[in-house]
């Protein structure tokens, strides 16, 4: 790859990981609009990778609190607060590993074909269903949904008081995430607001719940980072700290912007391009 493609897919998720308006989306309009090749499954691992520790500096102490909840609950130290809100954040994990891996087994082959009519290409349930639609239809939908969220939520609850019920839902709707368009952080903040949450909370909740997800996504590229050649891996490497230093500074900006203002910038910017898509499509 290019320094330049290298930089636009680095900044592209940097942005897009954190704000609500889907990052694989993005990823793949890039591609459609750049004529990019395919950047492949180790440089995908490491824009999550560097999205991944910009969430951990960012929200340092808070990722100190579920560490000491994990310890407590292997008979490391005592927190049972601690260890309540780590178990929680683990459930709200497992949702997205069961659609995952259905996805990925073809386990919902029989099921999308029969109900919505879309032939299944060589197993593959994602790649059978046109992307272009799919996106901009997500985009629209659920962007509607934040909005809705967004203005009728509560403000009443922190990451603190998150309850199983809360921890267990806001992890199904993660697992929506998986199909491009929908937008992990998007989904689980409306999730989040419609339990009560406030702007800042619902943030911080979905950011502190990716992190499982994302840490398992980077275990699973692991062998393959074993078997890359130098120029693949230094690649990789520059991907991922430019995508940190992107998402670092989207995340500062985000938390301070939901401080004092709505979501309907996000809400107004999906239901756009998803209707810019579809006519251009």
């Amino acid at each position: 790859m290019t320094f330049v493609q290298m930089l636009i897919i680095a900044v592209v998720q940097g942005i897009t990981e954190f704000l609500p308006i889907s990052s694989s989306g993005h990823l793949i309009l890039v591609s459609v609009f750049t004529g990019f090749e395919d950047q492949g499954p180790m440089i995908d691992i490491a824009v999550h990778v560097g999205s991944l520790l910009a969430i951990i500096v960012y929200f340092f102490k808070d990722v100190v609190t579920l560490g000491r909840g994990g310890f407590a609950s292997i008979g490391i130290g005592e927190a049972p607060a601690e260890r309540r809100l780590f178990w929680w954040i683990v459930l709200g994990t497992i949702p997205a590993v069961i659609f995952g891996l259905a996805i990925k087994m073809g386990f919902l082959n029989g099921l999308v074909e029969s109900v919505f009519g879309i032939p299944i290409v060589e197993g593959d349930l994602l790649a059978s269903i046109r992307f272009t639609d799919l996106i901009a239809t997500n985009l629209i939908f659920y962007g509607i949904l934040l909005g809705l969220a967004d203005h009728f939520g509560k403000e009443d609850k922190t990451f603190e008081q998150m309850t199983w019920r809360d921890g267990l839902i806001v992890g199904l709707a993660q697992a929506l995430a998986l199909v491009p368009g929908t937008s992990r952080s998007g989904v689980t903040m409306t999730a989040a607001r419609f339990l009560g949450y406030g702007r800042f909370e619902a943030a911080r909740f979905s950011f502190l719940l990716s992190i499982p997800a994302v840490a398992g996504a980077g275990v699973l590229i692991v062998p393959d980072l074993l078997k890359a050649d130098s120029a693949l891996l230094i690649e990789a490497i520059i991907t991922g700290a430019m995508t940190f230093v992107a998402a670092f500074a989207t995340m500062a900006f985000l938390m301070n912007f939901l401080k004092r203002a709505s979501m309907m910038v996000f809400v107004i910017y999906r239901i756009v391009m998803g209707c810019a898509l579809l006519y251009l499509f």
